[in-house]
């Protein structure tokens, strides 16, 4: 019997006549900050869609909480409480800040009361989209982009949130902000699962790395284990032994 919150065994999945994906074995706790690191273009975002449905898996399995979601839509696993942020946050840019916002609760089955309590904890961590909450979301900066796609998701009452490259197109200094709200809402209790290409970003933070190449896992453990391989710290972490 495992303890993990998500359970993915023998994952295969790709598109069209390409597979991506190669037996993926991956196991989040609950309350862990799970990070998948590798190259790009190894499949480290099709992971991810996979995962949330986006992508069929072609093989294999994936269980929230227990329970099965490998043939499930992405409306339903997002309603079972796993919630993917993707790159380029996908936003609807004509829709104001709050617009956005409530529409990550659209699937949630409670009252207006709860909504709002969910909204103050959201503004509790973005302060920022509180200011602009009557703004559209075309207006917003790069990092205040990315922080409405992280708000978004905290709106669907996640109990998994998949995060894919958050610091992707940001400023370092923007990246830094965003790794700070992200590690406030990991401390909350949620658990994380986060694409990062860039090792640096996450040393210091992640409780487990899965490591992809060529669609495959690599390595996988605590950073302590997985940098236990010299190949592996030098290759694919930029670091040397």
């Amino acid at each position: 019997m495992t303890d993990a919150l998500l359970e993915v065994a023998g994952l295969c999945a790709g598109y069209d006549a390409t597979t991506v994906l190669y037996d993926v074995d991956l196991s989040v706790r609950p309350g862990e900050f799970s990070v998948v690191i590798g190259p790009n273009g190894h499949g480290k975002t099709t992971l991810l869609r996979s995962v949330s449905g986006l992508v069929p898996a072609r093989a294999g399995t994936v269980s929230l909480a227990g329970e099965s979601i490998t043939r499930m839509t992405p409306e339903r696993i997002t309603g079972r409480g796993l919630v993917h942020i993707p790159q380029g946050d996908l936003l609807f840019p004509d829709m104001t800040v709050l617009e956005n916002l409530m529409l990550g609760a659209f699937l949630c089955r409670e009252g207006r009361a709860a909504r709002n309590r969910r909204l103050d904890g959201v503004y509790d961590v973005f302060p920022r989209l509180a200011e602009r909450s009557a703004q559209r979301a075309r207006t917003l900066s790069g990092g205040e982009r990315r922080m409405l796609a992280l708000g978004r998701g905290l709106m669907a009452d996640a109990k998994v949130l998949m995060i894919d490259e958050p610091s992707l197109g940001l400023a370092p200094v923007l990246v830094d902000e965003v790794y700070a709200q992200i590690s406030r809402i990991h401390a909350t209790g949620l658990t994380i699962l986060l694409v990062e290409e860039n090792f640096s970003r996450v040393r210091d933070i992640a409780d487990r790395l899965t490591l992809i190449e060529n669609g495959s896992v690599r390595a996988a453990g605590t950073v302590d284990e997985v940098l236990r391989d010299p190949a592996v710290a030098a290759t694919y972490l930029g670091l040397e032994s």
